[in-house]
C-alpha cells in the first residue's frame, strides 16, 4: 500500500465528514462541529497550519556527514523518532463512524508502534470513549498514553484508575476540553483545575503525567509547579475556542519558560516531517499529531498508520541531511527562519 493509496481510500471511507484535502488546514471546514473543523470560524486552527507555513528551513550541505539519528528517549523509552498520535474521540459522531473507539484504537495503537513512535488515546462523555482505547493499550504492553477530560474529582478518579490497570507509561490530561462545546451539550461536568487541584492529580497519576491545552508561559509555569512530567502546547486544534494564537507561534516563550525542567510537547498543525523539524527547532521536545492519523487509519488501517508515521519519520531524517543535523539535539533555532505572520484571516 502506498500513502496516496492511503489517501484515495479515505476519501471514500471518510466522506462527508472529512473531506480529505490535499492540505488538511482547516479551511474547508472551518466551524464544523460536530465535524473535523475548529470552532466559530475556524481560525485557531487555520493558524495552527497558516504560522506553520511561514516558518522555513535553512539549508547547509557544507559539514562532516555523519548521518542522521532521529531517535528520542521520552517516557524512560526510546522512540524512532519524537512524535506521537495526539488523542481523538468521537470517531462516529465527527468522522462518520466508518471507524469507533475501539478500531480506531486497534489500527493507531500498535500502527504507531510497528514505526518506532506511540500514541495518546482519548476520552469523552460516553464512558467507552475512554474504556474502548485502554483495551488497545493493554494489549500493547502499555505503550502508549491516555488522556483523562478535567471531570469532578469522583469521575476523574474513577478513570484514572482504570488507565492505570491499562499500564500505560504515561497519562495526560487535556485541560483544555473544559471548553468543548460537545462535552457542555452532553451536560458533563469538567472544569478549569487549580494548581492545588493539578498536583494531587498528577500524583495520583503514579506515572509521568502531562497536562494538555498550554497556551501561555504562565499556564506551563503553573503545570510546573504541580509536578506534570511534561506540557503540550496546544489549543486542541482549535476546537475548544476561536482566535488564539497558533501554537507554534506561543513556543518559544514557553520553551524559554519551562525548558529543561519539564518536557514541551507541541500539537496544531502538524503534518510532516519539516514541520517536526520546525518544532524541534523552536523548542519542542516531541510533536502531536491529530487528523491526519484519524485519515491514515480510516485509509489503510493499522498498515496506514504505520506508513504514516515512517513517511513523516523520513521527512524528518531528511531534513536533518539538509541542514547539517546529525542528531535531534543539532536542531537548533538558526536552522530555521520565521518568515512573519500569517495574513490575517
Amino acid at each position: 500500500m502506498t500513502y496516496r493509496e492511503v489517501l484515495q481510500n479515505a476519501r471514500k471511507n471518510m466522506a462527508p465528514n472529512c473531506r480529505v484535502c490535499r492540505e488538511c488546514n482547516g479551511v474547508a471546514c472551518r466551524g464544523e462541529i460536530p465535524g473535523t473543523g475548529g470552532k466559530g470560524s475556524g481560525a485557531s486552527f487555520i493558524r495552527n497550519c497558516r504560522r506553520l507555513a511561514q516558518i522555513k528551513i535553512n539549508m547547509d550541505l557544507i559539514y562532516e556527514d555523519r548521518g542522521q539519528d532521529t531517535s528520542a528517549t521520552l517516557f524512560g523509552r526510546k522512540f524512532a523518532a519524537p512524535v506521537f498520535a495526539a488523542p481523538i474521540s468521537g470517531l462516529g459522531v465527527n468522522y462518520n463512524g466508518f471507524l469507533n473507539e475501539r478500531t480506531y484504537a486497534q489500527a493507531l495503537v500498535p500502527g504507531c508502534i510497528e514505526a518506532g513512535c506511540a500514541a495518546f488515546t482519548g476520552d469523552g462523555a460516553p464512558d467507552f470513549y475512554l474504556t474502548d482505547p485502554l483495551a488497545a493499550v493493554k494489549a500493547a504492553g502499555g505503550r502508549a498514553v491516555p488522556t483523562v477530560k478535567p471531570w469532578d474529582a469522583e469521575t476523574l478518579r474513577a478513570k484514572m484508575d482504570l488507565v492505570k490497570e491499562s499500564g500505560a507509561m504515561g497519562m495526560a490530561m487535556d485541560i483544555d476540553a473544559a471548553g468543548l462545546p460537545l462535552l457542555a451539550a452532553a451536560g458533563k461536568p469538567v472544569r478549569a483545575k487549580t494548581v492545588a487541584e493539578l498536583t494531587k492529580i498528577a500524583a495520583y497519576a503514579e506515572r509521568p503525567f502531562l497536562l494538555k491545552g498550554i497556551m501561555t508561559p504562565a499556564a506551563a509555569l503553573k503545570a510546573l509547579e504541580c509536578g506534570a512530567y511534561g506540557i503540550v502546547v496546544s489549543n486542541h486544534g482549535g476546537r475548544v475556542i476561536d482566535q488564539t494564537p497558533a501554537t507554534v507561534e506561543v513556543l518559544p516563550a514557553i520553551r524559554k519558560a519551562v525548558g529543561g525542567r519539564m518536557k514541551v510537547f507541541l500539537d496544531g498543525g502538524i503534518r510532516t516531517g519539516l514541520d517536526v523539524f520546525k518544532a524541534l527547532a523552536l523548542g519542542a521536545d516531541a510533536v502531536l499529531i491529530g487528523r491526519p492519523y484519524v485519515i491514515a487509519a480510516c485509509g489503510g488501517g493499522k498498515e496506514g498508520v504505520s506508513l504514516y508515521t515512517k513517511k513523516i519519520i523520513a521527512e524528518l531524517k531528511d531534513a536533518m541531511k539538509m541542514t547539517g543535523c546529525a542528531a535531534l539535539a543539532d536542531i537548533t533555532p538558526d536552522k530555521v527562519v520565521d518568515l512573519g505572520p500569517a495574513a490575517e484571516l
